[in-house]
């Protein structure tokens, strides 16, 4: 069985500042059949016009990802870190038993294009975090070289730590290139940011044209095989079942 969230039909919001693509429900936007995917609660792909941005607010409990596409963003929190996160950069905000920040676009001229990514985290409370990293693995050879891993729970291989057993990796595929995926035991995602693809789930009889904003979920002991048509980049969620 597979699930199959295509971007067109995710919940769109238009405030003017701010445009965003809701996969799962969020804020104005109810879906009962969109609630999130496993720990995956919240992608967001959020346009932030120039000059503009999400205003101090509160969080806890709730691991947040930022993931710039293009642009750049400027975080704020009550714990002291002030920074800028750039296209290329990976942000991580564990909230904790609390924290409240803002995210803002910094430039006076050109918009910050970014998912917003929520995981629930498999413990309460605790000590807010804050952590950024640049990245920008060169992908190619095996399958695996064409997954870089970015977030974790334990920050093997030098990604972000989050408090969940689940992990987030970009994959990156040339258009011609093929990749699969075996899963056993828990459950995965794949959230395409740009390009295209033909995707098939082992489970299914027939495969799925994918581009930017589509997204698939598989199950436990299944397996997803991608060809790419296009140059691609994704988000690959390995997630407990």
């Amino acid at each position: 069985m597979m699930y199959l969230r295509k971007s067109n039909e995710r919940g769109k919001v238009n405030f003017g500042w701010l445009e965003s693509r809701h996969s799962f429900s969020f804020g104005h936007y109810y879906d009962a059949k969109h609630m999130g995917f496993s720990a995956l609660r919240v992608i967001n792909d959020d346009i932030v016009q120039a000059g503009r941005g999400f205003e101090t607010h509160g969080h806890r409990d709730m691991e947040i990802i930022s993931y710039v596409v293009s642009g750049a963003l400027k975080h704020k929190d009550n714990t002291g870190n002030e920074y800028i996160v750039p296209a290329g950069d990976i942000q991580v905000m564990s909230a904790g038993r609390g924290i409240m920040h803002s995210e803002f676009n910094p430039s006076s001229e050109e918009p910050v294009n970014f998912l917003q990514i929520w995981i629930v985290p498999n413990e309460k409370g605790g000590t807010p975090g804050y952590m950024q990293k640049a990245f920008g693995k060169v992908a190619g050879g095996d399958e695996n070289a064409k997954l870089e891993l970015l977030v974790s729970e334990d920050g093997r291989d030098e990604s972000l730590k989050i408090k969940q057993n689940a992990s987030i990796s970009r994959l990156t595929l040339k258009s011609g290139e093929a990749w699969k995926r075996s899963i056993k035991g828990h459950k995965g995602y794949l959230h395409i940011v740009s390009g295209k693809a033909n995707a098939l789930v082992k489970s299914e009889r027939e495969g799925v044209e994918i581009e930017s904003g589509d997204a698939i979920g598989i199950y436990e002991d299944d397996s997803i095989s991608l060809n790419a048509s296009e140059d691609l980049v994704a988000l690959w969620f390995d997630l407990p079942a």
